[in-house]
């Protein structure tokens, strides 16, 4: 039996996928082998021994300690692109509230109440309100993953001259390009061509304060920028000295942050960028299952710390092996295998930055001894036997 703890509230069209009869699933779960959460911040929280996973339902990871987990053996999954869309949809409304002041519009109207004659009062003022369109106008995506990819597709769609640049981009995302979408070869080349400017980076050191001073003096006079990624990506006090110096027209965010409440032409959506009865169920489903995958079969996708790894458990047992990514500990942990007697039916490794996962796929039963000897190679992190 799993026991599995949810740290928030988890779509029951995810959690329905753990059968019953080997799960245990709740808020309450003590010693948890598994961990769900959305928006819960981890970073104080105790790794339990028998911790092996933790599967956020949603793409960022920041509330979850991802190296002290690693150097713990834990895994930790995200599930990319399963919100994609409903942040793609969010992004273009985005891009519409930053062209045409809507917002300030519509409270404007609220304003007028109980006055005489509000038709005409509206049509005399509501060229104050006026904004422009999106079509002919150049827009630079800064991350080509599921959702920058998708919002580049739509806006090139919506008439809007598209230029992208990942410098990370992956063969899958750039098939998913329309042909129409530009490749930029820096940061810079979109920063001074582009009319709008929307964020799709995760928030790394090379990315955080990316919009700021520096930056923002190399755009386009009267730039349009859209945040649905992360805070940190913008310096916001280089930001609101830009909008109110007109550098910046208008700037629209999915993370609200005290200091850019209330500024003018700052708007500020609460977070609502994955929140949609879609995009939470279909995090909930993945992340469900690719915990499911990797407790019962040992096999690893999405995760953002140790390597994806994966291959079919027809075997009588596996030996599951998480190690620091060095020179000689496949041959070591092969050989502490081959040591027994017992042969290897199957076999893969694979590597990521400092760690590394290793499979080992066996015919009959795996003794003690076999485990106590991968378990005194150097650098080995965690081993675990699954039949």
């Amino acid at each position: 039996m799993f026991n599995i703890k949810l740290l928030n509230k988890i779509a029951k069209v995810g959690t329905d996928n753990f059968d019953t009869e080997r799960y245990n699933v709740g808020e309450n779960i003590e010693a948890p082998d598994a961990v769900m959460v959305r928006s819960a911040d981890m970073h104080s929280a105790e790794l339990n021994p028998e911790l092996l996973a933790i599967a956020r339902a949603g793409a960022g990871v920041n509330n979850i300690p991802i190296d002290k987990c690693a150097e713990s053996g834990v895994v930790v999954f995200n599930t990319p692109g399963a919100n994609a869309n409903g942040v793609k949809e969010l992004a273009i409304a985005a891009l519409l509230l930053a062209s045409r002041n809507i917002v300030g519009g519509i409270e404007w109207v609220k304003s007028l109440k109980g006055e005489t004659g509000i038709a005409a009062l509206i049509e005399k003022g509501k060229s104050k309100y006026a904004g422009c369109e999106l079509a002919g106008k150049s827009l630079g995506v800064i991350g080509l993953g599921a959702i920058g990819g998708m919002v580049a597709n739509t806006a090139n769609s919506l008439g809007m001259t598209v230029t992208g640049c990942d410098p990370y981009i992956t063969v899958e995302a750039a098939w998913s390009l329309s042909r129409a979408i530009k490749k930029a070869a820096a940061y810079d080349d979109i920063y001074a061509n582009s009319d709008y400017i929307t964020l799709h980076v995760p928030a790394t050191a090379e990315t955080k304060g990316m919009i700021c001073e520096k930056t923002i003096a190399k755009m386009k006079d009267g730039v349009r920028i859209i945040n649905l990624s992360r805070a940190d990506l913008v310096n916001s006090a280089d930001l609101i000295a830009a909008v109110k110096s007109g550098k910046i027209a208008s700037y629209v965010t999915d993370f609200a942050t005290d200091d850019i409440i209330g500024v003018e032409n700052i708007t500020v959506i609460p977070h609502l960028g994955a929140s949609t009865v879609e995009s939470e169920d279909n995090c909930a489903v993945m992340a469900a299952r690719e915990l499911i995958e990797y407790l019962e079969n040992g096999n690893i996708k999405n995760s953002v710390n140790f390597p994806n790894a994966s291959m079919p458990h027809d075997g009588d047992a596996r030996i599951c092996v998480m190690h620091r990514n060095k020179t000689g500990i496949l041959s070591n942990i092969s050989s502490a295998v081959a040591s027994e007697g017992i042969n290897i039916e199957n076999m893969i490794n694979r590597s990521r930055g400092d760690y590394a996962y290793t499979i080992v796929e066996i015919t009959g039963t795996i003794p003690q001894s076999v485990i106590d000897r991968v378990n005194a190679v150097e650098d080995i992190i965690r081993v675990r036997v699954i039949k």
